[in-house]
């Protein structure tokens, strides 16, 4: 096999059962969709009291209730387009794609025929955001159940038009015809002179997946070529008429207060205008390179506070760490280390790390009769609106906030800062203004991937078979961390920390941290316990999908029948996260001569229920394991006393063309559950599995990520 080739497996398994517990996480909008597309016919989804998604420490809380109104998500116009709302944003994950599938699978139609609008405050319904892996177990489904009426919709317009029985006609390919007769009528026909509306509750019957013709294809991705050609406009390139440009003068540390300015030599340049607004000061100017020299020409002084570095971080989160609550606890730790025959306590540390998106932060506003309008990248359009009306006092009425398909965000762009800062800066002049956040800002300013320290106490029998398990996180989060395995007693607890960087949301929250830790630990357990890893994982399990996963992966890997040479070592790590069951093998070479790891080859078995898109699926595996890679091996933020001191990446090291290696997806695809998010679970599996592989070629045990920032001897 050649380097870099993907080879993808799809296995399909025997059933399992599966509780399903979703989330929705929007609500329904306000505005007569009808009137507004001038006829034909709109189906609105009438939805139970919706449930959010934790967004970050200062996100939404799980049991947030959100409104309950009526709102349209689909519209059939009289020529027969088909036009589909959500608030969801596309930022290179492929949903633009896979939504439209869900929507061709039950209307019945082509992909082609239906147009997606997204991420349009004025447009679309409410949603909390893009996060989570959500999209596919919510939205999908959601999609799926308007089309599914919107198809009923019609076929019932068909029968009152012939005078016969719905039962008597069938909808394929836009249009309905007579299953035993000749009589065909097309979409656009039926709805012309419509102004239906139906209302559809949650129970809508839906197409199986193992019927499915359009959803469990690989659809190409729906206005791929202007991505390719450089047709389609990032946010980072959107104009509007009279626009200027604009750029921020940044405090000179975290928590700074300015205290003299003297912007004398801005205010004379041409066409500059200073903008002031307490300790916001920026510029707006004519093009990008006026305005960085017009922000550069102004001499600023900040009183800085005094601040940790990352020296010293992992004492500060111990140190500062608010009481820890009981995630979960069961039977008696004392009892359980009791009866171990070997015990094991550790302690892991988590760097802060960037997301490091291909596109910085950009947004475009725009001012027009005090109404606001900003063209921004951003996971969550409403949260960004809502942040808006808070800063100017608007109603919502007033402000609109349109996503274009984006670049990368990881978690990244849940906040609207940027988009606030232009704002600011177009309220000002009364122009547009674009303001584009330059690396270094994007490194500094905006949040991180959270640092912890988590503590593991544990204890294993001489069955091999875990007796104890106590586990504490400090501030990296709360997400995956109860342990898969069977485990009599338990004590887990996540403690927050005021954290010394901004923090938030990263791909996997902190699944990747958590999943690193234990999977590292169980390693050690099965050192301890002289048995082979996957060997004692799957002892240590009750879940069927787990094992299989497990199964799966090591047997593409090769685990059992392959063995590493000298020098390379073998790694298994995996767990469940967001309704995905991951596992992931991995096999690294040391150079004994130099202490440098490089991954050799990664298999990453994903069973994320029945697959929508298995090319989509596979670019999401492929996708996490290089990104992956960067936080599990160097990645790590550097600070001292408020300041980032690695905010470029010449500085920050992030995976290279030559860290890749040969990566194996093995899709699961189990037709017979519900299909679940993919953008997140898959990075899970692949820091503790180079930790294990590294492990096993050279005996010596890293307990960080990363794991080798400077090489395995440093």
């Amino acid at each position: 096999m050649n380097k870099g080739s993907i080879p993808v497996t799809v296995i399909e398994p025997e059933r399992y059962e599966l509780r399903e517990s979703p989330f929705y996480h929007f609500e329904i909008d306000r505005r007569d969709f009808i009137k507004l597309m001038g006829g034909g016919v709109a189906v609105f989804l009438l939805l139970p009291k919706a449930l959010a998604q934790e967004s970050g420490r200062r996100g939404f809380g799980f049991n947030e209730p959100l409104p309950q109104n009526i709102g349209a998500w689909l519209h059939i116009g009289e020529d027969g387009a088909v036009t589909v709302y959500t608030g969801k944003a596309e930022m290179g994950q492929n949903i633009r794609t896979s939504l439209t599938q869900a929507v061709a699978e039950e209307l019945h139609v082509k992909v082609g025929a239906i147009q997606l609008v997204m991420g349009d405050t004025q447009l679309t319904p409410f949603d909390m955001g893009t996060f989570g892996s959500r999209t596919t177990p919510t939205m999908n489904k959601q999609l799926r159940r308007v089309a599914a009426v919107a198809r009923n919709v019609l076929v019932e317009l068909a029968a009152k038009r012939w005078n016969v029985s719905s039962a008597d006609l069938v909808a394929v390919n836009g249009v309905v015809r007579e299953r035993n007769g000749s009589r065909t009528v097309d979409y656009a026909e039926l709805a012309q002179g419509q102004t239906l509306a139906r209302a559809v509750v949650e129970n809508e019957p839906l197409t199986p997946a193992s019927e499915w013709t359009v959803a469990g294809t690989s659809v190409p991705k729906v206005n791929g070529r202007a991505f390719m050609t450089g047709e389609h406009l990032f946010p980072s390139d959107i104009r509007r008429p009279g626009m200027m440009f604009g750029k921020i003068v940044r405090p000179a540390s975290y928590g700074a207060t300015l205290t003299s300015l003297d912007d004398r030599k801005a205010r004379a340049m041409p066409g500059v205008t200073v903008v002031r607004e307490g300790d916001f000061v920026g510029v707006v100017a004519p093009s990008e390179f006026e305005a960085a020299r017009a922000a550069a020409a102004i001499r600023a002084e900040w009183k800085s506070i005094p601040q940790p570095s990352n020296a010293e971080l992992f004492d500060y989160l111990k140190s500062h760490a608010e009481q820890g609550r009981a995630d979960y606890e069961a039977g008696s730790m004392k009892e359980g280390l009791a009866s171990a025959a070997h015990r094991l306590s550790a302690t892991y540390t988590i760097a802060y790390i960037q997301h490091a998106p291909l596109e910085p932060r950009a947004a475009v506003a725009e001012w027009q009769n005090d109404k606001l309008t900003v063209w921004t990248g951003s996971q969550r359009p409403f949260g960004v609106q809502e942040e808006l009306e808070q800063a100017f006092h608007l109603t919502k009425d007033n402000c609109r906030v349109i996503v274009p398909d984006t670049g990368g965000a990881y978690g990244g762009k849940h906040t609207g800062e940027c988009a606030i800062e232009a704002a600011r800066l177009a309220r000002a002049v009364g122009r547009p203004v674009k303001l584009v956040w330059t690396r270094e800002e994007e490194f500094t300013w905006a949040y991180f991937r959270p640092a912890g320290v988590i503590e593991i106490n544990s204890g294993v029998g001489a069955d091999g078979l875990l007796t104890a398990w106590e586990f504490h996180n400090y501030n990296s989060g709360a997400a995956a961390i109860r342990t898969p395995y069977d485990v009599p007693n338990q004590l887990i607890q996540f403690h927050p920390v005021n954290s010394p960087l901004r923090q938030g949301s990263y791909r996997a929250l902190a699944a990747t941290a958590n999943h690193f830790a234990r999977e590292s630990h169980m390693d050690d357990l099965a050192h301890l316990a002289s048995m082979d890893p996957l060997d004692f994982r799957l002892k240590n399990l009750k879940s069927e999908r787990l094992k299989f996963a497990f199964t799966a992966a090591a047997t593409a890997f090769g685990w059992k029948t392959r063995k590493p040479p000298k020098g390379h070592g073998f790694g298994i790590g995996g767990g469940f996260e967001k309704g995905g069951y991951v596992a992931t093998c991995a096999e690294v070479a040391v150079d004994p001569s130099n202490g440098n790891v490089h991954v050799l080859r990664v298999t990453t078995a994903f069973d994320c229920g029945a697959v929508v898109n298995p090319d989509g699926l596979r670019n999401q595996i492929v996708g996490a394991n290089i990104m992956g890679l960067g936080g599990a091996l160097f990645e790590a933020i550097e600070f001292s006393n408020g300041r980032i001191t690695n905010g470029t990446f010449a500085q920050y090291r992030v995976p290279r063309f030559s860290d890749v290696p040969e990566i194996q997806p093995v899709l699961i695809d189990r037709k017979d559950q519900p299909s679940a998010g993919a953008g997140e679970t898959p990075i899970c599996g692949l820091a503790p599995a180079i930790g294990n592989a590294i492990f096993n070629a050279t005996g010596k045990r890293i307990r960080s990520m990363p794991l080798v920032p400077h090489g395995l001897k440093a």
